[in-house]
C-alpha cells in the first residue's frame, strides 16, 4: 500500500502539468423506466477552455492523439469553433475577483479584433445619435456577447447595451440618470452571476451531476477522474490521499467496468478482451445467453444511430457502452451469486448489491496497486518489483530495442530512465 501511494504521490505533480486538454466528453444517462427496461439518452459535448477575462489556458496535443481522433471522425472544427467553455473553482474565483475590481481583460486575439470593430462602430455612431436612439452590433457569439457590452459600458458613460438573441447586441444612447437606473435594475443581463454562469459553461452541468450523487460509471476511468477534478473542480492536489477524498466527496459511488469485467473473465469462459467495444460485443454475443430477466437496453430516439452503427471512441457512444457493460456484467454476477428465478424482475439496487466488492475501486494501470480504493484503504501491492536494466557498451539503445532483446522472457513494459538505464515492469512474478 505504501509503495502504491508513494508512487502516485510522485506522479500527481507531473500529471498536473500534463492534463491540459479536455476536448470531448460523453455522458449516457440510463433511466430504469419499468422492471428490467433501461432507456438511454447519450450525449456528446465538445469542450473548449474559457477565454473570458483573465483566463487563457494552454492546449497540448500530441501528433499521435490527433491522428487517432481524426481516424475515428473527431470534428476539430466543432471543437475549436463551437466548443463549450468550462473552468474550475480556482479559475472562477479569479474571474469573479477581476469582475468586481473591473480589472478583467480580453485575452483572445479574435475577441480583441471583434471588440475593436464594435467600439469603432459605436464611436462613429454615437457622435451624431440622439438620446434613446439605438443601433445593432451583429456577428457576436458566446462569451464575446458579455465582453463587448462590458467594454462599451466602461468606455462610454452615455450608452446602454442589451443582447438580442444569440448573436446581436443592441446599443442605446441614454442620459446619465437613465444609465444609473438601468445599472441598478434586476434585469441587467451583465450581472456578475450571469457572466460567471456563462463562463462556467459545461461546469454547470458537472455541478448538477455532483449534486445528483448518482453512480458514476467508466471504463478504465482513472484518467477521466483526473480530468474531471482538474478541469471542473480544482487543480490536482499534491497529495494522493487528498485526491481520493475529493473524488469520493464529489462522486460517492464509482464503478469501473474494467475492474468488474476482470472478475467476470475469471468466472466465465469468455474471451479475455479488454477493449470496451470488444467487451460489449462479447457480453452481447451467443457466448452469453440471455434469459427473461436480462436487462433490456433501449436507446432513446434522439441517439438511435448508435443502435444502427458502431461509433468506437466517440465519447457518447463509449458512455453508452460503459453503462450497457455494467448492466450485463452485474446481471451475470447476480445470477451466479443468487438463486434468481426466471420470472423475477431485478431492480438496479439488486444489481448494485452484486457489485458491492467493486464499488469505488478504479483500475490503476502499471501502478503499485491493481486498483485505487476511493472509499477506503488500498489493498496491498501484489505486483513484482520494478527491475532496472543497466546497459554497458551499447550506446543509443532505445525502449523498442530493449523490448525486442528481452520479450522472449515475459510480457513487460519498458521505460527509459536515463541514458543507459531502463525500467521494466511486469504484472507476473514468473
Amino acid at each position: 500500500m505504501e509503495v502504491g501511494a508513494a508512487a502516485f504521490e510522485r506522479r500527481l505533480p507531473r500529471l498536473r502539468g500534463r492534463l491540459r486538454r479536455a476536448a470531448f466528453l460523453g455522458l449516457a444517462i440510463f433511466s430504469n423506466e419499468n422492471s428490467n427496461k433501461y432507456v438511454v439518452h447519450s450525449y456528446n459535448f465538445f469542450l473548449f477552455p474559457s477565454t473570458f477575462g483573465v483566463t487563457d489556458a494552454e492546449l497540448t496535443l500530441s501528433a499521435s492523439s490527433i491522428q487517432f481522433l481524426s481516424h475515428y471522425g473527431f470534428d476539430y472544427n466543432k471543437f475549436l469553433k463551437d466548443g463549450i467553455p468550462y473552468m474550475n473553482e480556482l479559475q472562477e474565483k479569479t474571474l469573479s475577483q477581476h469582475l468586481l475590481a473591473g480589472s478583467w481583460k480580453v485575452c483572445s486575439v479574435l475577441d480583441r479584433e471583434r471588440m475593436k470593430k464594435a467600439i469603432d462602430e459605436v464611436t462613429c455612431w454615437i457622435a451624431a445619435a440622439e438620446e434613446e436612439e439605438t443601433m445593432i452590433l451583429q456577428d457576436l457569439s458566446g462569451i464575446s456577447m458579455f465582453e463587448v457590452q462590458l467594454v462599451l459600458r466602461r468606455a462610454l458613460q452615455n450608452v446602454w447595451t442589451q443582447p438580442l438573441g444569440d448573436s446581436e447586441v443592441m446599443v442605446k444612447k441614454v442620459s446619465p440618470q437613465h444609465r444609473r437606473l438601468l445599472e441598478n435594475s434586476s434585469y441587467d443581463c451583465c450581472q456578475k452571476e450571469l457572466i460567471l454562469m456563462s463562463a462556467r459553461g459545461f461546469t454547470n452541468l458537472f455541478q448538477a451531476l455532483v449534486k445528483a450523487k448518482k453512480p458514476l460509471v467508466g471504463h478504465n476511468m482513472l484518467m477521466d477522474l483526473l480530468h474531471l477534478h482538474d478541469k471542473f473542480y480544482k487543480p490536482l492536489p499534491e497529495s494522493y490521499e487528498e485526491f481520493k477524498r475529493n473524488i469520493h466527496s464529489l462522486f460517492p459511488v464509482l464503478i469501473d467496468t474494467k475492474t468488474v469485467t476482470k472478475s467476470i473473465w475469471k468466472k466465465y469462459p469468455f474471451p479475455r478482451v479488454s477493449n470496451l467495444l470488444e467487451v460489449y460485443e462479447v457480453l452481447c454475443s451467443d457466448l452469453n445467453p440471455t434469459d427473461p430477466t436480462c436487462p433490456v437496453i433501449v436507446l432513446a430516439s434522439d441517439c438511435s444511430r448508435y443502435a444502427e452503427k458502431k461509433s468506437p471512441h466517440e465519447a457518447g457512444y463509449d458512455a453508452f457502452l460503459c453503462g450497457s457493460v455494467l448492466l450485463k456484467g452485474a446481471h451475470l454476477l447476480l445470477g451466479r451469486s443468487t438463486s434468481v428465478t426466471a420470472e423475477a424482475d431485478l431492480s438496479f439496487s439488486e444489481y448494485l448489491s452484486a457489485l458491492v466488492k467493486y464499488l469505488n475501486k478504479v483500475h490503476f494501470i502499471q501502478g503499485g496497486v491493481s486498483s485505487i480504493n476511493f472509499s477506503g484503504v488500498d489493498a496491498p501491492c501484489r505486483r513484482p518489483p520494478l527491475l532496472v536494466v543497466h546497459v554497458h557498451g551499447w550506446r543509443g539503445l532505445n525502449e523498442r530495442q530493449i523490448y525486442q532483446e528481452l520479450k522472449a522472457l515475459c510480457r513487460f513494459d519498458v521505460k527509459l530512465l536515463s541514458e543507459n538505464q531502463f525500467i521494466l515492469l511486469s504484472s507476473k512474478f514468473k
